[in-house]
């Protein structure tokens, strides 16, 4: 059994509900969002957000779910979509999970048009059921996720960063979305102040280990991650083992690797070797070890 499987076994009968109640959700009276919106649910991928809102309620509410949990999950999957859907015009991206991207089918305005209406319905969804809690909880998560972002673009420019930078980057970008889920699964069912902060601490440092990772997968040769090589770096996305290579190179070094980042032409080999030589690879590893074992 695959490990998410593994994972999903204690709330597999609420994850078959959830896929029923977010694709209502997502229900439109016109015809051509409703294509799109029935595009995207039958490409769905792991669908971890929900599932960690889940995990922690379950735990949290003495293995019970209420609509809350539901209403959640659906505003979690709603919002982390249409950040999603415009990412991949802002990335020009033709590509998402191994299917044709929003934007490559039916072009960048739609896209974005899309992306506005699936985050008005997460944050409606919300409203309407006075869950005021909760939405604090993913409205605090986007401001992080869009400064994350922006973060991000303006340090590549220079190559200004350092570790806690770097640090920064992928708390707002990746791990402070899953660190909201955690919360949610815990407000949800309406846990204490306490244990929803340990909760959001616990998703915070996982989120943390999985983009470090996922950082390590941009120089993995295993084509069983689904995650096209090099994609970060041509991207113009700084990786730890990029940055950690960076930091220890001499001045040719660096001069190879500046010019590699961003560069869809780049000869890969080359860098991955460099990359291994200032052992970028091997310190990456290291540090998702790290996070795991907090």
């Amino acid at each position: 059994m695959k490990v998410v499987e593994r994972i999903k076994e204690p709330i597999y009968e609420e994850m078959e509900l959830f896929e029923k109640k977010f694709s209502k959700s997502m229900s439109s009276h016109i015809s051509l969002l409703n294509r799109i919106t029935h595009f995207i649910v039958n490409r769905k991928g792991k669908q971890m957000r929900p599932m960690f809102v889940f995990l922690v309620a379950k735990m949290m509410g003495n293995g019970k779910l209420n609509e809350r949990s539901f209403r959640g999950a659906a505003v979690i999957e709603l919002i982390h979509t249409a950040t999603l859907v415009h990412d991949d015009v802002v990335d020009d991206s033709n590509e998402r999970r191994g299917f044709f991207s929003i934007n490559a089918l039916w072009k960048n305005k739609i896209a974005v048009l899309v992306g506005d209406y699936l985050l008005s319905k997460g944050l409606l969804l919300s409203i309407e059921n006075e869950d005021f809690d909760l939405l604090k909880i993913i409205s605090i998560a986007v401001r992080e996720m869009s400064q994350g972002e922006l973060l991000q673009i303006e340090k590549a420019r220079n190559l200004d960063i350092t570790e806690d930078i770097y640090y920064d980057i992928i708390r707002q970008k990746t791990a402070t979305l899953l660190a909201a889920c955690c919360a949610m699964g815990a407000k949800s069912v309406f846990a204490s102040k306490e244990e929803v902060e340990k909760m959001y601490s616990f998703g915070e440092l996982l989120g943390m280990a999985f983009q470090i990772k996922d950082d390590l997968l941009d120089y993995s040769t295993n084509l069983k991650t689904g995650k096209p090589q090099f994609q970060d770096l041509k991207e113009g996305k700084i990786t730890y083992p990029f940055f950690y290579a960076y930091k220890n190179a001499n001045n040719k070094q660096k001069e190879i690797l500046i010019n590699s980042l961003g560069n869809k032409k780049v000869q890969t080999l080359k860098i991955l070797e460099l990359i291994e030589k200032l052992n970028g690879i091997k310190k990456t590893e290291e540090l998702a070890k790290q996070f795991y074992k907090k």
